[in-house]
């Protein structure tokens, strides 16, 4: 893991907060925990993320970018890496005008940290807009579209320095009114695939991938979905999700799909073998909210890796590698996962094997 995880310090709880009434009403209201260099209307960590996002998007406050992103930020997504708050300021008003009327809505955000170390935030957000502006598949097509993602931050006095992002990018091309498939087809890659070494997915020589020991859930959630996604994704344990999930268990996936009880989820994942028959998953941070009592939510932000040598829904094989950021939100209630979203960007992913390669 790139962190360790630290102990909440704020007394509020975004799940009890849902409505964003609630931070309009809580702004300038006094700290909540200590948040040494923040502006003095945030009123804790959660407050900051949800309602400076509300500014910079709804209320048009642009240039709040240049006092709540450093200079040198780092954006990351599957589609690549923007440097410079700059760039920053360019990609949101061009976003801005791709959609009238975008209006955002806070869903979670789960979050670790302190003032002086600085913060990490999971915020998933669902968004709602009309295409009314072009875009770089074309002009608009006054479409409706809703979407969701997952953006996480690295935030220090009031400045966000690291920023990773991914959301559903098939389902908003499809809204949009374009097959994702044919236009990726169409689609440049500004570089040629580097290439690739082996996926360390398996140990050296012959030897089994490592199955991990499931801790309890009620002891250290963090571990336990590290130790469940590594025994499913890189083990092939597919009996995790009948083991460690409960049998109702919903997740909000990809493409807009929904999964209920044990089966459509394992056939989700097993699809995407199929597909990928090297997958690797590889954690890059986790935190946590919660308590045994009222349940733990758990986010985990990941990098899928594989070879696409399998038929399904992403095409006839290309052979080509695939490199994706994902990240997932779980929740978790008397040992059991009972609910979770987890996102990549599927269209990323279509760009990624069926685009013209730039000579």
């Amino acid at each position: 893991m790139e962190d360790a995880l630290a102990t909440p310090l704020s007394v509020f709880d975004f799940a009890d907060h849902p409505d964003y009434s609630d931070f309009t009403l809580a702004a300038s209201t006094g700290r909540r925990q200590p948040l040494s260099g923040f502006d003095a209307d945030y009123t804790d960590i959660v407050d900051y993320i949800v309602r400076c996002t509300h500014k910079i998007w709804e209320e048009k406050a642009v240039g709040l970018i240049y006092t709540h992103y450093s200079h040198n930020v780092t954006v990351h997504n599957s589609a690549g890496t923007m440097y410079g708050r700059e760039a920053m300021v360019v990609n949101t008003l061009q976003r801005i005008a791709m959609y009238a009327e975008r209006r955002a809505f806070a869903d979670d955000v789960i979050w670790s940290g302190n003032e002086r170390d600085g913060f990490y935030s999971s915020h998933r957000v669902s968004s709602v807009g009309t295409n009314t502006g072009y875009s770089e598949f074309g002009p608009p097509t006054g479409r409706k579209v809703w979407r969701w993602g997952i953006a996480d931050c690295f935030v220090v006095k009031n400045k966000i320095v690291e920023e990773w992002l991914t959301h559903d990018g098939i389902t908003e091309v499809r809204q949009m009114g374009y097959d994702p498939l044919a236009l990726a087809k169409q689609m440049v890659l500004p570089t040629t695939p580097h290439t690739h070494g082996e996926i360390d997915r398996l140990p050296t020589g012959q030897q089994a991938p490592v199955f991990l020991e499931v801790p309890s859930a009620s002891d250290d959630p963090q571990a336990f979905v590290a130790a469940i996604l590594n025994n499913m994704w890189n083990a092939r344990l597919i009996n995790m999700v009948r083991d460690h999930y409960a049998p109702g268990h919903i997740a909000f996936l990809p493409d807009s799909r929904k999964t209920y009880g044990h089966g459509d989820y394992e056939n989700f994942v097993i699809t995407l073998m199929a597909c990928f028959p090297d997958l690797a998953l590889t954690i890059g941070h986790q935190c946590v909210q919660g308590s045994a009592e009222r349940g733990y939510r758990v986010a985990t932000r990941f990098i899928l890796q594989g070879t696409h040598e399998g038929y399904g829904p992403y095409g006839a094989p290309t052979g080509r590698r695939m490199f994706l950021m994902g990240m997932s939100h779980h929740v978790i209630r008397s040992g059991k996962v009972v609910q979770e979203w987890t996102i990549f960007d599927e269209f990323a992913l279509l760009k990624q094997l069926h685009a013209r390669l730039e000579a």
